[in-house]
């Protein structure tokens, strides 16, 4: 019996050292970001954010190649520090929020680099009743133990999307076909 109890122990242990790390996007200290900006005419850009989202990742240094992450973004907060064009952003032209909601990212893939501090993520967006398959370019900002006895990782990515290819087809002039998004995630290890 005692034999198979040192086993037992033994193979808990390999399993959990097998396993990622998990991580909750810090919500709560908002140290999250998700941002996004669109040209204006061609002229300058319309800037702005979404002040609700969540999620969470999974992330392995030994192995950053199966890192996953998953990330639900509130579409009602959407906020570009202008009454007015968020009121216009909710409505029927653009994110139609009370008839979708929420945004989604779920990864399908995390590609990094042999110094793993960039990376290529793939997942599939659903944005406006649309999902399509997207790339986000990925740095990794860095990660560590922090103030609290906690430990923290931080990663920036950037996609841009054709706002046509998620049913948002408000003709703004060419130069306003595409928006960019930014993440800005950190995350506190569970």
């Amino acid at each position: 019996m005692k034999k198979f109890n040192f086993l037992l122990m033994g193979l808990i242990f390999m399993t959990t050292n097998l396993m990622a790390d998990e991580y909750i996007i810090d919500k709560k200290g908002m140290h999250a970001f998700i941002n996004f900006s669109v040209s204006h005419l061609g002229y300058s850009f319309v800037q702005g954010r979404f002040n609700d989202f969540d999620g969470s990742f999974s992330y392995d240094e030994k192995k950053p190649n199966e890192a996953k992450i998953n990330i639900v973004i509130n579409t009602k907060s959407v906020d570009s520090n202008h009454a007015e064009r968020d009121k216009h952003l909710r409505g029927a032209d653009f994110l139609e929020v009370d008839k979708y909601p929420q945004a989604k990212f779920v990864s399908t893939s995390y590609a990094p680099s042999k110094d793993n501090k960039t990376a290529t993520l793939k997942g599939d967006f659903t944005l406006h009743g649309v999902t399509k398959p997207i790339t986000i370019d990925v740095k990794m900002i860095g990660g560590g133990k922090d103030p609290w006895g906690g430990h923290r990782i931080g990663f920036a990515g950037t996609t841009t999307l054709v706002m046509a290819d998620f049913g948002m087809v408000k003709n703004l002039g060419p130069a306003s076909k595409n928006v960019e998004l930014s993440f800005i995630i950190e995350g506190i290890r569970q």
